[in-house]
């Protein structure tokens, strides 16, 4: 019988040859798994047959482990591979350093990011948009997000309201999933990909909320692209623009789309922005006749002190700009945060007046020269020269100059105000306006800050004429409604250079005298009756 048995090259042990091929087929598979196991190897490829005769002989004797095994014989894969950073092997110095890490990127978290709203309640300011009782505000406390436009100036919450939307999609129970955009880093092939998410989202009934900063940026091709998905409700829209929609987006979107026109917010909700920011940087609002509250165990004392009055001034000089307050205040606080051991020693530092004055400069007062602001102010300007009230048209003149306005532009409306406004009841007026426009082309400024102060003051106090503007409205409106061609020039009125012309008719009868003496009508054929004087002149 022995000499019927084949040895197996792998174990050496003896065999019939008709079972020494499948015991060699499995030798090796088990020689090939403890040789992957010593390397760290866990990518090996194991064959269909491999996987048949494990499972058909996973039983046998033979390849039964032993049940006590030599320490020194695990293999290194065995010893590390239950170490896994789980609740109940972290160390404590493991911990600490997770917290420290944690603590160290919310600290670079700029203060005005950390201080956005995560609920309607958090909202500062916008009462009249989101206030309590408003139907914006009802809609979103009901879990519903309408496709809106926000419409405001920097600082004043487009941003913060979009974070709140952002945190009651996470809430649980809402079929509702959030996604930020800007379209100053994102383009079309971005959106095109958020609506491929969405309609598979959709699937399991999942709507997709997506908010589209600065969606100005997008000019008006672009914006085509959320018609569609918008429509069929595959997106819930909410744009945020600083610009005048009706100028910088699309007629069709603005159609579907509700605009929310959020306002600049007044000193008292900056300040109270303050107060709030205060809390996070570990400082203490004070009172000249003391602090706001008591310190009652050593944990409790802040970090810096800051009085009232000094924050107030900064919630004024913001021009109703919350993010730049809460940089000025940060960069002012840090730059007065002690040490921990400056703290032990000397106690909380103090921040001044002064401290945050150098912080922030007002030189970032809101005026966009090409944006909405631009065309307000001018308008003010123009309007308050009308109205003959020379102390606000010096306001709204040196306001435009102050906010960096180009002075041929504000000479060019009083060109235009003295003709519109004062017309022929002063005729110098348009003269001395023309001479102002040229006296800023050659000083430029600052020097001819003080022309352009006067020619505006000088056109409020000057009487007014609307006679020839409205004269002039007459006619425009005439031209625009008339039916069918428009009259001919009378034959009389043509000017007749040549023989031909003059054997046409053209010029005949004509003579330079008064229209009162020379018996000629001036007026085309249908019209001789036709008074654009006649009329209601008032404003």
């Amino acid at each position: 019988m022995a000499d019927d048995t084949i040895p197996c090259p792998v174990c050496n042990r003896q065999f019939p040859p008709k079972l020494v091929e499948e015991h060699v087929n499995k030798c090796l598979f088990l020689n090939t798994q403890t040789s992957s196991k010593r390397d760290g190897s866990h990518l090996q490829a194991v064959s269909p047959q491999e996987k048949r005769f494990k499972s058909k002989d996973a039983n046998a004797n033979i390849f039964k482990e032993p049940k006590k095994r030599d320490p020194s014989t695990l293999s290194e894969s065995s010893k590390v591979i239950n170490i896994k950073p789980t609740s109940s092997n972290v160390t404590k110095n493991q911990s600490a350093s997770f917290t420290n890490s944690d603590q160290t990127s919310t600290k670079s978290i700029p203060l005005a990011e950390r201080m956005r709203p995560i609920c309607l309640d958090d909202i500062v300011g916008q009462k009249e948009s989101f206030g309590a009782g408003s139907m914006l505000r009802s809609m979103l406390e009901h879990k519903k997000v309408p496709n809106m436009i926000l419409w405001g100036p920097p600082g004043c919450g487009k941003t913060s309201l979009a974070n709140v939307v952002s945190a009651m999609c996470k809430e649980q129970n809402n079929n509702l999933r959030f996604v930020k955009l800007s379209a100053t880093m994102a383009g079309i092939n971005d959106v095109k990909e958020v609506v491929k998410v969405a309609k598979n989202e959709a699937q399991f009934k999942r709507q997709t909320v997506l908010f589209m900063d600065e969606i100005h940026r997008f000019n008006k091709l672009q914006q085509d692209t959320f018609l569609p998905h918008v429509e069929n409700g595959t997106i819930i829209l909410i744009g945020a623009t600083t610009e005048n929609p009706s100028f910088s987006l699309n007629n069709a979107l603005l159609s579907r789309c509700r605009v929310v026109v959020l306002e600049k917010l007044s000193s008292d909700d900056v300040f109270l922005i303050l107060e709030k920011a205060l809390a996070k940087k570990n400082a203490m609002l004070v009172d000249a006749d003391g602090p706001t509250r008591k310190c009652e165990n050593e944990e409790d004392i802040p970090n810096c002190i800051v009085e009232r009055a000094s924050l107030r001034w900064l919630a004024d000089v913001c021009d109703g700009d919350a993010r730049v307050a809460l940089g000025a205040l940060e960069l002012a606080l840090e730059s007065r945060e002690p040490s921990e051991e400056e703290l032990r020693r000397q106690g909380p530092a103090v921040l001044t007046l002064e401290d945050i004055q150098n912080g922030i400069k007002r030189t970032h007062m809101l005026y966009d020269k090409g944006g909405e602001e631009h065309y307000n102010i001018v308008s003010a300007m123009h309007k308050s020269i009308r109205a003959g009230d020379d102390n606000a048209a010096l306001y709204w003149t040196t306001r435009a100059l102050y906010g960096g306005e180009d002075p041929l532009y504000v000479a060019r409306r009083l060109v235009r105000a003295s003709a519109e406004d004062i017309g022929l009841a002063d005729p110098n007026a348009l003269v001395e306006a023309v001479a102002t426009l040229q006296g800023c082309q050659q000083l430029g400024m600052p020097e001819c800050n003080v022309l352009l102060a006067q020619c505006a003051v000088r056109l409020a106090r000057a009487p007014k004429s609307v006679e020839v503007y409205h004269a002039m409205q007459r006619c425009q409106r005439s031209l625009a409604e008339a039916k069918g061609p428009l009259p001919s020039v009378p034959l009389h009125l043509r000017n007749a250079p040549t023989k031909l012309m003059k054997q046409l008719g053209y010029a005949r009868g004509y003579n330079t005298r008064n229209k009162n003496e020379s018996g000629l009508c001036y007026m085309p054929e249908g019209m001789e009756n036709v008074d654009f004087f006649q009329g209601d002149s008032a404003m």
